[in-house]
């Protein structure tokens, strides 16, 4: 079985897009609308790769982030922070909280790949 991702994202668009660029390179992929329904998926299932997006209505991709770092079953999972806002201090927050690193979207799908493949190991 591949490994397995959660994709966190509220636009529609950008989950189908990435799902899959994912899901053919073999992973298997999953997806939540919001940081809410991502923590609740990762409370009953285990990933091997985050891929969360920012500002998300309910909860947004730090305050994710943070909650995922506090359950022993996420300290060492990949979390990596897929979004438009590209500042310093709101990347520095993402490393503070936890994220294993930070893309900017519009995505190349070939850049996510490599990094899933590189995460994932």
């Amino acid at each position: 079985m591949g490994k397995k991702i959660l994709i966190v994202d509220d636009s529609m668009s950008i989950r189908q897009m990435v799902e899959v660029t994912l899901k053919g390179a073999g992973y298997d992929v999953e997806t939540a609308a919001d940081g809410k329904i991502a923590l609740d998926k990762c409370q009953t299932n285990r990933y091997d790769f985050v891929l969360t997006d920012q500002n998300m209505p309910n909860m947004d991709g730090i305050t994710l982030i943070k909650s995922l770092r506090g359950m022993a079953s996420y300290k060492a999972v990949p979390i990596i922070v897929l979004t438009t806002e590209a500042g310093d201090a709101l990347k520095a927050q993402g490393k503070a909280a936890g994220a294993t690193g930070w893309m900017v979207k519009p995505f190349d799908p070939s850049k996510l790949l490599a990094i899933a493949s590189k995460v994932l190991g």
